[in-house]
């Protein structure tokens, strides 16, 4: 199924179809002194993708999941000083709108990190549907996007010896999802 340019046509096949986290990533990205991008992922998470006339993403994180593969910048990551993980323990994401516009998917919702909620919008694609090998009808979705992580009470920064910071205030996410129908 390809993406249709028409916004109130189906999107993403009818039915209720649960996000694979095995088959699909959940990544952040930001670039570190200007100069390096530091990537990070997010294993425990957990999505709905809701298909047909009305179609509809959600999910939520598990913060203590949220990893960049060095264990003392994960640990400022959990502390107070970013996600607040004791306090915080989940991120949400709830669509607002699911459409396509030319050739792209875009979703629109509401990101919830430490309890602040602001709008984000996603684009990407529908990949498309397939059959996996044991049997469970598939579907695939690619999204990237970028947030204001201050919004979100994210405001940690240090200065630089030269002016500047360390961190900016722009972060990537990115989602591929691979989804499984619902029984």
């Amino acid at each position: 199924m390809s993406i249709l340019a028409d916004t109130s046509a189906t999107v993403i096949p009818s039915g209720t179809w649960s996000i694979d986290p095995v088959w699909s990533s959940l990544e952040f990205e930001v670039k570190k002194l200007g100069l390096v991008t530091v990537k990070g992922r997010v294993p425990g998470f957990s999505g709905t993708i809701q298909g047909g006339e009305t179609p509809s993403i959600s999910g939520t994180v598990d913060a203590s999941t949220i990893t960049t593969f060095d264990e003392t910048r994960d640990g400022h990551l959990q502390a107070p000083d970013f996600f607040d993980t004791q306090r915080y323990p989940e991120l949400r994401f709830e669509s607002t709108a699911v459409e396509t516009r030319g050739d792209e998917l875009v979703v629109e919702g509401e990101l919830t990190i430490k309890n602040i909620t602001r709008p984000v919008e996603l684009k990407g694609s529908y990949v498309g549907a397939g059959v996996d090998p044991y049997g469970n009808d598939r579907i695939g979705i690619e999204l990237a996007g970028t947030v204001d992580r201050t919004e979100f009470g994210l405001d940690w920064n240090a200065p630089l010896p030269g002016g500047g910071f360390l961190l900016p205030s722009e972060v990537v996410l990115r989602a591929s999802f691979a989804a499984v129908k619902a029984a």
